[in-house]
């Protein structure tokens, strides 16, 4: 398998430094990358266009307007969106705030506040297993416990683990810490484990159901959740 292009070499990671995420930007620009981003009641209208300019002095970034009019009105009515694009077989995924109607050398845009955090991983380092029944879990997103929900676990890795929540008002970015997360195995003594988040979409469900599907890794593994894992991959 091919490694990852020269321009993706600090893939695999949460970027906070402005130079990193202007320089991955910019390759999405040069290489004229789709980025996408859910917007809209419920997620529902699905906004696509591309990288038009990185301002230099990491301040704002422009995107061409999507050909859907609709796309376009819904991202300018909300106060920030989390795009993606999927250049190969990476995925990054940003989050900017402050989208607005634009004109940027003579044509129309829209801007957006440059993003202070842009996530970028390849394909899964760890197999998953599917967890059937869903595990139910309950997170709390501090240790303060100011913001919480209820989700379900649907695989889980050696790295992570995947789930789905329903919760509408609660928005998972990457490079988000779930502290204290309960984890409720069928049969199981429950245990807790913190989670940051590496990316989110949304979904629909086979009921028709929309939820957002999440993939977080561990941090701070503890004996408890190792002995998780090694029920979920001996059986």
């Amino acid at each position: 398998m091919a490694g990852p292009p020269a321009d993706l070499a600090i893939t695999g990671r949460i970027s906070r430094a402005p130079e990193e995420i202007a320089r991955l930007l910019a390759m999405l620009a040069a290489r004229g990358e789709p980025v996408r981003s859910s917007v809209g009641p419920g997620g529902r209208v699905t906004f696509e266009s591309r990288i038009r300019f990185v301002d230099p002095a990491r301040a704002y970034l422009i995107l061409d307007p999507a050909a859907d009019q609709a796309a376009n009105r819904a991202l300018l009515e909300r106060p920030s969106a989390t795009f993606y694009a999927t250049p190969g077989a990476w995925r990054i995924e940003f989050s900017a705030a402050r989208p607005e109607a634009a004109q940027h050398e003579g044509r129309v845009a829209i801007r957006l506040r440059f993003p202070e955090i842009l996530s970028s991983r390849q394909s899964r380092a760890h197999e998953r297993v599917a967890v059937q029944p869903q595990a139910p879990l309950h997170f709390l997103a501090d240790a303060g416990g100011v913001i919480s929900f209820d989700g379900h676990m649907v695989d889980i890795s050696e790295g992570g683990i995947g789930m789905l929540q329903y919760a509408a008002d609660i928005t998972l970015e990457p490079g988000t810490l779930l502290k204290g997360c309960r984890v409720e195995p069928p049969g199981r003594t429950p245990v807790h484990v913190d989670l940051e988040v590496r990316y989110s979409s949304p979904v629909t469900l086979p009921d028709g159901t929309r939820a957002v599907r999440s993939g977080c890794r561990f941090v701070n593994l503890s004996a408890d959740v190792k002995a998780l894992l090694a029920a979920y991959f001996n059986r």
